[in-house]
């Protein structure tokens, strides 16, 4: 499967941790096929109590908000529905995999395809960034933005946009083009110093 062929999601939830009981509040996803933009997913979702100040004012999403939402277990059964069996991306896919993957135990499904991190691969493809924070990465590879980041739609978009950037990068400097997923998941577990060298090898073959 394509690595510009992909679904790119984003949570906002009430904390850090689903295993310290933190849900999911809001879910934000854009569906890459062939590098272009297909469609797109966004709910809040009801987690069942209030959530603190803190994560109002960080995210912009009020009680009130969520009190007018459906609940968890409605929007991610719709969300399952529409990722089937794409493969995921996220930056910094180990928090929203872990989220993924517990809401949707809740309800008693899971995912299909298989998850990458765009962060990951931004350390290894835009090594001299000072910062590989989503909004700074933006910046860093002259990606226009709002700023309007924590928000999950948003994120995800501006997610979209760095990971066909990274894809971009590789192209035009190793002539890598229509890499493969599973590609793109041996660059994110390669050292950083041994990524010239496995993308010029690919490049050869």
């Amino acid at each position: 499967m394509r690595a510009d062929s992909v679904v790119i999601l984003d949570f906002e939830t009430t904390g850090l941790s689903p295993d310290q009981g933190d849900r999911a509040i809001e879910i934000g996803a854009v569906r890459l096929i062939n590098g272009e933009v297909k469609d797109q997913f966004q709910a809040l979702m009801d987690p069942g109590f209030r959530v603190s100040s803190f994560i109002e004012s960080y995210t912009g999403i009020s009680n009130q908000m969520l009190s007018q939402a459906e609940s968890c277990k409605q929007v991610m059964n719709e969300f399952a529905d529409y990722i089937g069996d794409d493969n995921l991306i996220a930056h910094n896919a180990s928090f929203d995999s872990r989220f993924l993957n517990a809401e949707l135990m809740r309800i008693g499904r899971q995912t299909v395809g298989n998850f990458s991190c765009s962060l990951l691969l931004s350390r290894r493809i835009f090594q001299d960034a000072d910062s590989h924070k989503l909004g700074e990465l933006i910046r860093y590879a002259n990606i226009p933005s709002s700023g309007g980041f924590h928000r999950a739609l948003y994120d995800a978009q501006m997610t979209s946009q760095l990971w066909l950037a990274l894809l971009n990068d590789i192209a035009v400097r190793y002539d890598l083009h229509d890499l493969s997923f599973a590609q793109i998941q041996k660059i994110c577990k390669t050292p950083k110093g041994a990524i010239d060298k496995l993308l010029n090898k690919w490049a050869q073959i």
